[in-house]
């Protein structure tokens, strides 16, 4: 297995270039090597993940994705009752995962970042949103399985949202740290955090999500901002998690055009991708419009959307 993930393509010009100003936004594929990238936005950027519905969660007798008849619309699997991990790399390294290797099934993840950083109380007490309740309403009335990489200080910002995903069979809940500081420098300007100090901040998110009362969580991690190496790798490999990555970028962070953040999806998109995207409206504000495009549009061509965990254990 490799530790370290391929770069992908980069995002459109406008994105790459705001994200890189505001702190790694969304942006491209993490590295082993450089560290380069994001995909999980930055101490300037919030995500935020929605409150349910009074809707029951959906039946798990339908195939999830599963292409349906003209106005009937599949429905979710329960979730796994253990998570399937990677084993570690080599010297016990973290293991790092960014695509399924079995690649013949049209299946992909779509995965969102709820990004808030540590010290972004005062703007949620403001007025700033850093939740998208009409996302996951969307995620549920679409019935798309999908993976929430979440921080910490977010289940601490808006718990009973957090409990609510965490307990809606269609989502899983993954770590994004709590803090949302950088494991790895440079890492487009965020604080970053030494090895104890990076441990500690896993453990911390996890700790915010039982909390909150959120139980469909499994033990993966995404880097803020995508960055690591081989150092941040080695502290966090007590963790006992499997890092994901991606290999699709949405561009949907400060995107104004959400045809083209469809279009940027579906251009990327291939049998076991994982997509990046964020649950943000001030950061992300055009990807509850994006998602009604390319839902439809993958469901066309074949594709199932199913959580991390299902891509893993392929």
């Amino acid at each position: 297995m490799t530790l370290s993930v391929r770069n992908v393509a980069v995002a459109a010009a406008l994105s790459a270039a705001l994200c890189t100003a505001l702190a790694g936004c969304g942006g491209g594929s993490g590295s082993s090597a450089s560290g380069s990238g994001s995909g999980s936005g930055s101490g300037h950027q919030a995500a935020r993940l929605g409150t349910p519905g009074a809707s029951t969660p959906p039946s798990a007798a339908a195939s999830a994705g599963a292409p349906q008849a003209a106005g009937s619309s599949p429905a979710a699997a329960p979730p796994p009752a253990k998570a399937p991990t990677l084993a570690p790399g080599p010297n016990g390294l973290t293991p790092v995962f960014e695509r399924a290797k079995q690649q013949a099934d049209k299946t992909v993840a779509l995965t969102f970042d709820a990004d808030m950083t540590s010290d972004q109380g005062q703007r949620a007490a403001d007025g700033e949103h850093f939740d998208n309740p009409q996302l996951i309403s969307t995620l549920r009335t679409l019935k798309v399985p999908s993976t929430i990489f979440m921080t910490g200080r977010w289940a601490e910002e808006y718990p009973d949202q957090a409990k609510a995903i965490g307990t809606d069979p269609n989502f899983e809940i993954a770590n994004h740290s709590y803090s949302h500081h950088a494991f790895k420098s440079p890492c487009y300007g965020l604080p970053t955090l030494d090895a104890a100090a990076a441990r500690a901040d896993v453990d911390r998110a996890f700790a915010a999500f039982r909390t909150a009362g959120a139980v469909n969580t499994v033990p993966y991690f995404r880097f803020p901002g995508g960055c690591y190496d081989d150092q941040a790798l080695r502290a966090i490999s007590t963790a006992k998690v499997t890092a994901v990555q991606w290999d699709v970028v949405s561009g949907d962070a400060f995107a104004k055009d959400p045809d083209a953040v469809a279009e940027q999806v579906l251009t990327g998109v291939k049998p076991g991708s994982v997509v990046v995207m964020h649950c943000t409206r001030s950061a992300a504000p055009v990807t509850e419009e994006a998602i009604h495009k390319i839902v439809p549009e993958l469901r066309k061509r074949g594709y199932r959307f199913v959580k991390v965990s299902e891509l893993i254990g392929k």
